[in-house]
């Protein structure tokens, strides 16, 4: 597992000028079907690089961009979030740049899927209409404009819970919508998960952790075994054939 810099791509298409990624590769020969990761409001921490490992295991060239890598968390986040509520801006480019760098890596098929956690899942369901063969969402938010931002999206596999008070009847709102766009689609929503159930440990600073678990924002391993074979159902249909 390696550290990609893609300071000087990302910064000429106006995207963060020292925009680094965390690279899971594959065992085996290849070439792979490539997937962006994106990361949760906390950061591409050690949660987030098992979720890359993860999608590396299953046979996918997995690039976790990092969109704090122009200050980390403290400094990034606010502009970060700005850029998905607004739906432009700095962290678009670093996601287009993070698939143009795996589609032209040698090792990859050309396919090139993208999947996010918590805000890194609104950004997937927001960029699943720019170039990607697949999406997975997992507890994104959802848009103001649901269907305008779905407009010509790629297939979609969603994971939500139904215990997660940050979000509630997204699951239905965007089931609703993909279907009325016809965009082919797989949502559930798990009734006993909460925000971030597909982590395997809590995540954040341990000061909020109480205030996360009232929230509903905590593990579930009984859900996430599904969420995980939704996905590599999907990504396999989409990206391996």
């Amino acid at each position: 597992m390696v550290t990609i810099d893609l300071s000087g791509k990302s910064q000429a298409a106006g995207g963060s000028a020292a925009l680094k990624g965390y690279l899971a590769e594959p065992q085996g020969e290849g070439p792979f079907p490539g997937v962006v990761m994106i990361h949760e409001a906390f950061g591409l921490d050690e949660v987030m690089r098992r979720q890359a490992d993860r999608l590396a295991a299953a046979g996918y060239l997995t690039l976790a961009v990092d969109l704090y890598s122009d200050g980390g968390m403290r400094r990034c986040l606010v502009a970060t979030m700005r850029s998905m509520l607004s739906g432009e801006g700095r962290a678009f480019s670093d996601i287009s740049t993070a698939r143009a760098w795996l589609r032209a890596d040698p090792r990859t098929t050309g396919k090139v899927g993208v999947i996010g956690f918590c805000m890194g899942g609104a950004f997937a369901l927001l960029t699943a209409n720019d170039d990607f063969d697949a999406a997975s969402v997992n507890y994104g938010q959802l848009p103001k404009d649901l269907h305008q931002a779905l407009e010509g999206a790629c297939p979609m596999v969603a994971n939500y819970g139904g215990k997660d008070r940050t979000l509630p009847g997204a699951a239905a709102k965007l089931e609703t919508a993909l279907t009325e766009l016809g965009i082919e689609h797989d949502v559930k929503e798990f009734p006993t998960a909460g925000h971030a159930f597909m982590n395997d440990e809590p995540v954040g600073p341990r000061a909020m952790r109480p205030l996360m678990r009232v929230m509903g924002i905590r593990p579930d391993p009984a859900s996430a075994p599904e969420a995980w074979r939704r996905i590599e159902e999907h990504f396999a249909k989409h990206l391996k054939t």
